[in-house]
């Protein structure tokens, strides 16, 4: 046996009232009357004057009962344009907390929901009974910065998640439910115009792909977009036909319904006739009309195109389908491949002839803009959306239920805040070390626990009419508690050994200027300096022993320029391996150090660069060997003279001055000589080198025979 179905589609233009009947799933348009507004009664989809609306509804209603009878109870949906669409982010720190749960994620995710509520009531969060969630999708998950796929078990510093959420504000509703009731009219069932249209040309099992359902109608193009076996994501675009009816307004001068008309015939008639307001009437080509309106087309697919990708995380959709009047804009669908990047099979106008399981009677026409009206009343009874109640913490909540509903639904109806079902972190402290700011945060705390019906439960639990929800908030995390051995990495005793003593050293600590121990308890704005023990040189002056120091690398300056001896430098082993002063020192390390027995004299360092401080020769006078010495050069070290035996200590500055660069004459050997003339000698002498006659001021050298012969002396005559 059939049933009577009477839907009704009020747009900003017109209201289309049908009669379907329905038989084993089969449906049958009886009939379709369609009226237009006399007055502005509805303004982007909502009743803005209820009696014009529920006016033109009661004509509607009137005339179609003259036909078949009383009409009752009607199918109606909210328009598609009434849809807000808001996208939001939130973050959260999870550092030092447990791996991200499911649970997690999903309470991150209400809090994004919630957040998008407030910016779109620009208000505060207890207004937010205003607007119902009909859906919202994840666009991102981030981890510290960085896009993720999922935080699901993750780890990390920061955790965020960006969402687009789609509402639907309270009063469109009840300005339709006051509408109905001054018609005489109950409302049987209420849909959505996205879901009405999709519900009837993309059913659920098609709805695993990627695909956009576009109405586009006189002042509004409403948008769905369905993947993964749902529909993810609604959306509207301030611009639809009208705009293509302006244009030939403008560019013919053009009464705005003459240039409907004229936009109507673009499709079917090669010419068209045109009057404009003037009187002047002309045949144009079609073709040539549409160039001329060509970037209005352009400008309507852009803006559908950019709204599609917004929606669907900027990746185009697998195909997209055009319904409404407007989707007869000639060339619209190519434009729109061009934007999506998509072949031109995979945009698509269609019209009632793709509803499945549908006929209709001769007299009504296969036409895109009717696909709306129909699937109203096909999903309004089978998929109608039922208001359903339930309790959250005693406070009872109505839910609009476009979609399975879940406690995340009854607490975004609720106003609790997503905020609410964690306990409050403790309270933290800000250190500062070596000048740097430290936060130490203070514990997390426990999440809240939820039961549905006494059974516990999370916010993705699935709920029904009647069911009764209960939060018990989580227990809050305790303040910040750290000793300075729990900041700082470094902070520990390291047991060192130097030649077979043992040292237990710590790192040089002051807090707030005073010397403290590693497990000082801190308070928020401590002020800590830290000098840790990392490197063999911070040992040994920790311990003060900075004659090691000095005698790692054994280094003097001669005239300014560094002499290395290595012969005077200790030698370091760590754990038996050679080291220096700036290797790293750990705790149970073992240090030798071999210093020399004792420093180097200033003769010594300059014996290592080969200058002579003294110059001598060994020479032959009287056949008695003699030996000449006199000072080459003077040293100074640190400023005062030195002599080549004084000791030379590590880093002194020695500088070098020339005192007697002449050389050796024959009278130099009377300065080394007891030898003289004997005091009788009355006769003449004759001076010689290795046997040849000089005078006193001749040049000598070492190894020269010198001799003074006395001549006529009784030495010399024996």
């Amino acid at each position: 046996m059939s049933s009577k179905i009477f839907a009704l589609d009020i747009g900003t233009r017109s209201v289309v009232g049908i009669i379907l009947e329905e038989e084993n799933d089969h449906y049958h348009v009886v009939d379709m009357l369609m009226k237009e507004h006399k007055e502005r009664a509805m303004i982007d989809g909502q009743i803005h004057n209820v009696l014009y609306v529920a006016e033109l509804i009661k004509e509607i209603k009137d005339e179609l009962e003259k036909k078949h009878g009383p009409l009752t109870k009607v199918n109606v949906a909210a328009a598609g344009r009434a849809l807000k669409t808001e996208q939001a982010r939130v973050t959260t720190n999870i550092a030092n907390r447990p791996i991200f749960t499911q649970e997690d994620i999903n309470r991150l995710e209400l809090q994004a929901v919630q957040q998008a509520q407030v910016q779109l009531l620009g208000k505060q969060e207890n207004d937010s009974n205003h607007y119902y969630c009909v859906g919202y999708s994840v666009l991102h998950y981030i981890l510290d910065g960085q896009e993720i796929g999922s935080l699901l078990d993750q780890r990390g510093n920061e955790a965020a998640v960006e969402v687009i959420a789609t509402f639907l504000p309270r009063i469109v509703i009840e300005s339709l439910l006051a509408a109905l009731k001054r018609a005489d009219l109950e409302m049987e069932a209420l849909t959505l115009e996205p879901i009405a249209a999709i519900n009837v040309l993309i059913p659920p099992t098609m709805r695993r792909l990627n695909v956009a359902l576009v109405d586009i109608g006189a002042g509004t193009s409403d948008i769905a977009i369905t993947n993964n076996n749902t529909i993810i994501a609604y959306g509207m675009v301030p611009t639809a036909g009208d705009e293509i009816t302006e244009s030939l307004c403008d560019q013919y001068l053009l009464d705005f319904p003459v240039a409907e008309a004229v936009k109507r015939k673009l499709n079917t008639d090669e010419t068209v006739t045109i009057q404009d307001i003037l009187g002047f009437e002309q045949e144009i080509p079609s073709e040539e009309v549409i160039q001329t309106i060509e970037p209005a087309i352009k400008q309507l697919a852009t803006a559908i195109g950019n709204e599609i990708l917004k929606l669907n995380n900027q990746v185009p959709p697998k195909a997209v389908m055009l319904i409404g009047g407007g989707s007869l804009t000639p060339k619209l669908p190519e434009e729109l491949c061009h934007i999506l990047q998509l072949p031109k099979n995979r945009v698509a106008v269609r019209d009632i002839s793709a509803i499945q399981n549908l006929t209709k009677d001769e007299s009504i026409e296969t036409r895109p803009d009717l696909v709306t009206p129909i699937g109203i009343a096909i999903a309004a009874r089978k998929y109608p959306i039922h208001y359903m109640s339930v309790t959250v913490n005693n406070q009872v909540v109505r839910l609009f239920e476009t979609k399975e509903m879940t406690v995340s639904d009854a607490f975004l109806a609720a106003n609790i805040s997503a905020k609410h079902l964690y306990g409050k972190p403790g309270q933290g402290i800000s250190i500062t070390i070596n000048g740097q700011d430290i936060f130490v945060p203070g514990e997390h705390g426990s999440p809240a626990t939820i039961l549905v019906n006494g059974e516990e439960a999370s916010s993705k639990t699935p709920i029904q009419d009647g069911d009764e929800i209960t939060v018990i908030p989580g227990e809050d995390g305790k303040n910040a508690q750290a000793t300075i051995r729990d900041i700082i990495d470094q902070a520990s005793t390291k047991k060192i050994q130097l030649n077979e003593q043992t040292y237990f050293v710590e790192p040089i600590v002051k807090l707030n200027g005073e010397p403290s121990s590693l497990d000082k308890e801190l308070k928020d704005r401590d002020q800590i300096l830290f000098q840790p023990i990392e490197t063999i040189q911070d040992f040994l002056e920790h311990i003060h022993r900075h004659d090691l120091i000095n005698s790692q690398t054994f280094i003097v300056k001669v005239d300014g320029q560094p002499v290395y001896m290595p012969e005077y430098t200790a030698s370091f082993l760590l754990n038996g391996r050679a080291a220096k002063l700036s290797y790293p020192i750990e705790d149970g390390d073992v240090l030798t150090i071999q210093a020399p027995t004792s420093p180097p004299t200033v003769q010594a360092v300059f014996d290592q660069l080969n200058i002579p401080l003294e110059d001598s020769i060994t020479v032959t006078f009287q056949n008695q060997p003699l030996e000449l010495k006199k000072t080459r050069y003077e040293v100074l070290m640190n400023g005062l003279i030195v002599q080549p035996t004084s000791t030379v200590y590590n880093g002194a500055s020695l500088q070098v001055i020339e005192k007697d660069p002449s050389p050796w004459t024959f009278q130099d050997v009377f300065k080394f000589s007891n030898w003289k003339i004997p005091e009788d000698f009355k006769g003449q002498f004759s001076i010689l080198r290795n046997g040849e006659p000089i005078s006193f001021d001749t040049e000598i050298f070492g190894g020269d025979i010198l001799e003074i012969r006395l001549i006529g002396h009784p030495a010399v005559r024996k």
